[in-house]
């Protein structure tokens, strides 16, 4: 079977909190050889991606501060509205400081309480992203996120916080591409548990196969 060629985006130079280096060992641990996995810091990638040439992107940009330029944001529009497919990991959805990449992604970040072990649920009957996928625990940052209202998602995961549960996990359509969002990630741990790392798995077949 061809591998499928995956483009790999983060920081290791310029990462506040979250360095490239850690998540791409365990990502192409997680992988393995179906996926030919490259990576890379520099976000003029974003402005050049083709679907063609990589069917599936992974953002595990730190850019908190940094936005990207209306090349890169152009770019990166124009490779999920064209059939490419985004997953977007953990503080890869810092692209958010664009509001068009806020509206693809699906949501806005808005802080999180400490780190800290959390209960992670499936909340979606049956999705194929949860085959294999048992609930599980893991000590991790309890992302909080405002929703766009304007993208009709799924959400197939929570996780639970003061006896309250928030979205870990959602997809949707953008164009003719698909956009996942996976909120464990804060560092090599948490791709640990062997249900994470089947969800990994299972998010990045079902991304590439969408064709």
């Amino acid at each position: 079977m061809r591998e499928i060629q995956t483009m790999l985006i983060g920081d290791n130079t310029d990462a506040p909190w979250h360095p490239l280096e850690p998540a791409r060992k365990q990502l192409a641990a997680i992988l393995g050889s179906e996926f030919a996995l490259t990576a890379t810091e520099d976000y003029q990638t974003f402005a050049e991606l083709d679907h063609n040439q990589f069917p599936l992107c992974i953002s595990y940009t730190d850019c908190w501060k940094r936005d990207l330029t209306p090349q890169q944001t152009a770019g990166l529009l124009r490779y999920v509205a064209g059939g490419g497919s985004l997953l977007v990991i953990h503080n890869g959805i810092s692209l958010q400081r664009s509001y068009e990449l806020l509206q693809m992604i699906g949501a806005k970040f808005t802080g999180h309480p400490p780190y800290q072990p959390l209960a992670y649920y499936a909340s979606a009957a049956s999705h194929p992203l949860l085959e294999g996928v048992e609930n599980f625990n893991l000590e991790e940052e309890p992302y909080l996120f405002e929703f766009d209202p304007f993208t009709t998602k799924t959400v197939f995961m929570e996780f639970e916080f003061e006896g309250k549960r928030y979205p870990a996990a959602w997809e949707h359509t953008y164009g003719l591409g698909k956009v996942v969002y996976l909120q464990p990630g804060h560092h090599a741990p948490s791709f640990q548990p062997a249900s994470y790392r089947r969800l990994v798995l299972n998010s990045a077949r079902w991304l590439s196969r969408q064709a």
